[in-house]
């Protein structure tokens, strides 16, 4: 569970929540129109630009802000040093030993390859393909709450020129004016704060997701490849700590000392 997602959307709506009731009555902030206006305009402008199939993939992809964790690059180094040691033992094919002990995808397609004997340059391709199916399905969940993000505060604006021409017309009526700019102000507020409080904070952390998962699979590439040119779990750190950061190597270093 990603708590940092889950705090920031608790934390931003209890302060908006907190505005409206410490600022009085708060039942006008709950408009049915307005609301019927912003996030049907907006649903209505994602079935339009995506498929069917991407909307419902893209959605499951979302699930990744909060209920995904990412691997560190160390862990990733350990694992792979792991691998070493028995490749080191048993040769390549006791890799196979392994495999179903894993859970992510990449990963087993990559030991089932390396264990197979196949060359770097099948390996590779492999892989490659592997990551680009991720990246696809990666950026299909990414551009939709993108789009999200531009077409919300867009059917607010729409929201507002249909809640002034209802005022303007019934001038006259303080009911209907009062209706009229209820739904002016209040599908502004619903679209500016469905973009950047949800939409456009959901796309920048499926970006971040995806750029450090991207990291991880260039490490566990690395690694494979590694394991194919020598068994030595030294060599296998040495070639695989350049993408660990500075800081995380001293902790690496640190730990193997204690052990030691």
């Amino acid at each position: 569970m990603d708590g940092a997602t889950i705090l920031g959307l608790v934390t931003g709506l209890i302060m908006v929540g907190s505005a409206i009731f410490l600022g009085g009555d708060s039942l006008p902030f709950i408009h049915v129109p307005s609301l019927l206006i912003t996030f049907g305009g907006t649903l209505a402008a994602v079935l339009i630009h995506f498929p069917a199939y991407r909307v419902r993939n893209a959605f499951s992809v979302a699930r990744n802000c909060f209920v995904s964790k990412i691997r560190e690059p160390t862990e990733v180094l350990d694992q792979f040093r792991q691998f070493a040691i028995i490749a080191r033992r048993g040769g390549l094919l006791a890799l196979e030993t392994v495999v179903e002990q894993q859970s992510d995808p990449f990963l087993k397609t990559g030991l089932e390859l390396t264990a197979s004997g196949c060359d770097a340059e099948t390996l590779t391709a492999a892989l490659k393909r592997e990551k680009h199916a991720i990246d696809q399905r990666h950026n299909s969940g990414r551009q939709l709450f993108e789009v999200m993000a531009s077409a919300a505060p867009a059917w607010g604006m729409i929201g507002t020129l249909i809640g002034l021409a209802h005022m303007l017309s019934h001038l006259t009526d303080p009911a209907k004016t009062g209706s009229g700019l209820a739904v002016a102000l209040l599908t502004t507020l619903y679209g500016a704060l469905f973009a950047h409080l949800f939409c456009i904070p959901l796309a920048g952390k499926l970006e971040s997701r995806h750029n450090e998962e991207t990291t991880i699979r260039e490490i566990m590439l690395e690694g494979f490849l590694a394991l194919q040119d020598e068994h030595s779990p030294g060599g296998m750190e040495e070639r695989l700590r350049a993408w660990i950061p500075p800081q995380q190597r001293n902790d690496v270093a640190a730990e193997r000392a204690k052990a030691a």
